[in-house]
């Protein structure tokens, strides 16, 4: 079976973005250091379509997830910025209950129980499927997330978009390896206890 992995930068605070959810790639996660290309290697698919070409990997093959989720707030902030669909490379679902429509047709809009969808996609065959953001839909799909691959960056914010934005709920995790990077980016991945 397919396992729903949340892959997600984090400041050493919790938080995923700032407060006014606009995009941290850059300002809050910064880019430069010895972790970039190693998690590029490691992650290939994260890199969005736009950044493919630039960063070398135009026809590189997926290595751990052929289908991407996303919150409504986090497509929008790509949207934005005129990013329709930044993983053309996946199969790729946007939940919203707002969203009426989305410019690019290949993205497949959720309106209905993410639970139910995340079950079904789970079922099928492929690879595994990556929760890329936001808090709330992470909180929404607690219960079915089978890892967390946190890229536990050195900087602090003090408020923000916390990695579960919902309801108190404890659940319990196991630290299956670290990697620190000499950059104070540490990528730390979690099983479920």
């Amino acid at each position: 079976m397919r396992k729903l992995v949340y892959l997600i930068a984090s400041t050493i605070d919790g938080f995923i973005a700032e407060a006014d959810r606009s995009d941290p790639t850059g300002k809050v996660f910064l880019l430069e250091g010895d972790h970039g290309p190693v998690l590029t290697a490691e992650y290939p698919e994260m890199v969005p379509g736009h950044w493919r070409e630039a960063a070398g990997l135009e026809g590189v093959e997926n290595k751990h997830f052929d289908t991407v989720l996303e919150g409504r707030v986090s497509y929008t902030m790509a949207l934005a910025e005129g990013v329709e669909n930044a993983y053309p490379h996946m199969r790729h679902l946007v939940f919203s209950t707002t969203l009426e429509e989305v410019p690019d047709k290949a993205i497949e809009l959720v309106s209905t129980d993410p639970l139910a969808k995340v079950r079904e996609l789970k079922s099928e065959s492929g690879k595994d499927i990556w929760l890329c953001g936001g808090g709330a839909l992470a909180a929404s799909l607690r219960e079915e997330i089978d890892e967390i691959h946190l890229k536990l960056n050195p900087v602090s914010i003090g408020t923000g978009a916390p990695i579960f934005d919902g309801p108190f709920q404890i659940n319990r995790w196991t630290v299956e390896s670290t990697r620190a990077f000499d950059s104070g980016v540490v990528l730390i991945r979690y099983v479920r206890a």
